[in-house]
């Protein structure tokens, strides 16, 4: 250690009074350094570092940093009455935030790595969201469409115009626009579900604006601070008047309209659960019928204005959504593309976000699953791969199309992209028109309207985050319990072919863009499209597979995997020897070209299970980017024979 530096600051020590002895020279083998888990970024705080201490906070500790120059130290989670025990198992008790008042972070990060007691020394660097954050109003004149009139009883005028929810190949969108290059999300309301108010969707973005005309009768209300006193905490959660959520940035009251704001926040919201059926604006994935039974939307502002968007405040809003009642976040940012190419490299230099995540997935807060479920944007850059934290290989990560069911312009793909669902796109119409881009809310303080156009992953996002919350209210109604992980390979599974079209270039209205060649997104797309039918279905339990006893055959696993199936990787079958003997199995089933092939010498029934990748060809993990590792148990019925229609003679 430099000389200097260890008289400077042990002549500190004698001045400040403080007694506690740092082992300078014990931590000079190296190994002080690699506590500093990541790199500054440019748009870093230049203020504050954040650290994650090897105990609790205590006095010496304090009085090492103290002697450093930390201005203050603050726990980076608040806890939360009841959760002690769970916060001590994810470290979050052990993560502090620490301020100096000059700008010398490094030198302060450097001091840091030095104490015994730190295990991780971050700085605090920023995410983005994954929109160019350009709003287009909307132009008050809504398609009239007898066709979307007729399937669906909501009566919210601009529906029409979201074909995003029902896309009927309407050339007034686009005159590109793919009839059934949508959700699939009609005949679930028709007959299904419209969502449940039990289901909360945590909206980790700018702030909701929650008196939106659209948006109030949806918004998730916590009722002590609702029906408290203005300034007073009156639920005891460490949150002052948290109704409707909580500013992370400013710790106080939600906002929208401040300058840098989108109204980007808002817009993913109404794309989850504006009112349905309610005669105004827009409808949304998972809003209900009207009756008050949509899903909840809870505000985690962690953008403002043009501040946020760091570590720290990212961090703590997730762990407000797990303690507050939320099943999902839908969190439409990312880091830039490329700062980290594989899971081990985020969780390393993001540990306090990790931690937070591994809290929320693990927190219980509805009857049907054992935890929650995280939706990420993959990116804008248009890399081949997804940009983290949604890359990590147990997070569900969604790539954007574009009215014409072929992938947009901007989105990534490839690696860590598990599904791809409506982004909305530019240059597919005249500058004069923008209804190829996705309607939603936007507040009106911003645009002198309640509703606007905008594109991005983080348009797509809030569509699989919806239709998860659609799922989650349809399993509690027909009594169905899940884990995460299996709740988790239910949507990644419910997908439609999206390879099909990938054939040729796609090219832009006037030429307004460079055309994309498609065979670079071939297989590339995750397993396929967002199809909310297809997973209420799942839910259910879709019917066994039929086979003819003493037949080789082929046999569709689509309705297990999507259709398209037949691009997934493959990496293995288990079945058991009991199964085996009891449908006469002489041969070892095994997948070719998306199908499973057996060769049953008996009549009866058993089960198997098929592995695959979601979302590239290998698994991601600590050296790698990398697909979700997914499974389905099938269950196969051998009979004496299967008729050509399926059905049994």
């Amino acid at each position: 250690m430099n000389k200097r530096i260890f008289i400077s600051l042990i002549a500190f020590f004698l001045i400040t009074g403080c007694t506690a002895d740092i082992d300078y020279e014990s931590n000079d083998s190296g190994s002080a350094s690699e506590k500093i888990v990541n790199t500054k970024s440019s748009t870093a705080d230049q203020n504050a570092l954040l650290i994650k201490l090897t105990s609790p906070l205590n006095d010496d500790i304090q009085c090492k940093l103290e002697s450093l120059g930390v201005k203050s130290i603050s726990p980076v989670f608040t806890s939360f009455k009841g959760k002690e025990e769970m916060e001590i198992k994810y470290g979050l008790d052990l993560w502090y935030k620490v301020t100096i008042s000059d700008h010398d972070i490094e030198k302060l990060a450097s001091d840091l790595s030095l104490i015994d007691e730190i295990s991780t020394v971050e700085y605090n660097n920023k995410a983005a969201k994954a929109s160019d954050c350009i709003v287009y109003p909307y132009d008050g004149n809504p398609i009239t469409s007898l066709a979307t009139k007729s399937t669906t009883t909501f009566d919210d005028p601009y529906l029409s115009d979201q074909w995003n929810l029902k896309n009927l190949g309407n050339a007034s969108i686009a005159t590109t626009a793919y009839k059934g290059g949508d959700v699939n999300v009609y005949d679930v309301w028709n007959s299904l579900t419209t969502g449940d108010p039990s289901i909360v969707v945590a909206i980790v973005d700018e702030g909701v604006k929650y008196n939106h005309p659209d948006l109030q009768g949806n918004m998730w209300v916590n009722s002590k601070e609702y029906n408290g006193k203005k300034g007073v905490d009156d639920d005891g959660n460490g949150f002052v008047d948290d109704i409707y959520g909580y500013n992370f940035v400013s710790n106080g009251d939600i906002t929208w309209s401040k300058t840098g704001d989108s109204g980007h926040g808002t817009h993913c919201a109404g794309i989850v659960s504006a009112v349905n059926n309610n005669g105004v604006g827009i409808s949304s994935v998972a809003g209900g019928s009207g009756n008050n039974d949509g899903v909840r939307i809870m505000s985690c502002q962690v953008f403002d204005g043009n501040e946020g968007g760091d570590s720290y405040t990212i961090a703590k809003a997730i762990k407000y959504a797990a303690d507050m009642g939320a099943s999902i976040i839908s969190c439409s940012f990312g880091y830039k593309g490329g700062a980290y190419l594989s899971d081990g490299s985020y969780k390393s230099a993001n540990g306090v976000e990790m931690d937070a995540i591994d809290y929320f997935e693990a927190t219980k807060n509805n009857s049907v699953i054992d935890g929650g479920i995280a939706v990420f944007a993959s990116g804008n850059d248009g890399d081949p791969y997804a940009t983290y934290p949604g890359a990590m290989s147990d997070i569900i990560s969604v790539s954007a199309f574009g009215p014409d069911y072929l992938p947009t312009y901007y989105t990534n793909y490839g690696p860590g992209c598990n599904i791809v669902a409506p982004g909305g796109e530019a240059y597919l119409a005249p500058w004069t028109t923008h209804k190829a881009l996705i309607l939603s809310t936007v507040p009106c303080e911003l645009y002198d309207d309640n509703y606007g156009y905008m594109q991005g992953t983080s348009m797509a996002c809030p569509h699989v985050s919806g239709i998860v919350a659609l799922g989650l209210s349809y399993a509690k109604k027909i009594g169905k319990t899940f884990t995460v992980k299996k709740f988790k390979e239910l949507v990644v599974t419910s997908a439609n072919d999206f390879d099909k079209r990938m054939i040729g270039t796609k090219e832009y209205y006037n030429n307004a863009h460079s055309p994309l060649e498609l065979k670079n997104y071939m297989k590339k797309m995750g397993t396929g499209s967002i199809d909310a039918w297809l997973l209420m279905m799942k839910i259910e339990g879709v019917p066994c597979l039929l086979a003819a006893a003493g037949d080789r055959q082929w046999l569709d696993i689509s309705p297990y995997f999507g259709t398209s199936s037949v691009n997934l990787t493959y990496t293995g079958i288990d079945i058991s020897d009991k199964d085996k003997a009891a449908i006469g199995l002489s041969e070892d089933p095994y997948i070719e070209y998306g199908r499973l092939y057996v060769y049953p010498t008996k009549i009866g029934s058993a089960k198997l299970t098929v592995h695959a990748i979601g979302g590239g060809s290998q698994l991601g993990g600590d050296d790698s980017i990398g697909g979700m590792a997914i499974s389905q148990e099938i269950s196969i019925v051998v009979r004496s024979f299967k008729s050509t229609s399926g059905g049994w003679l």
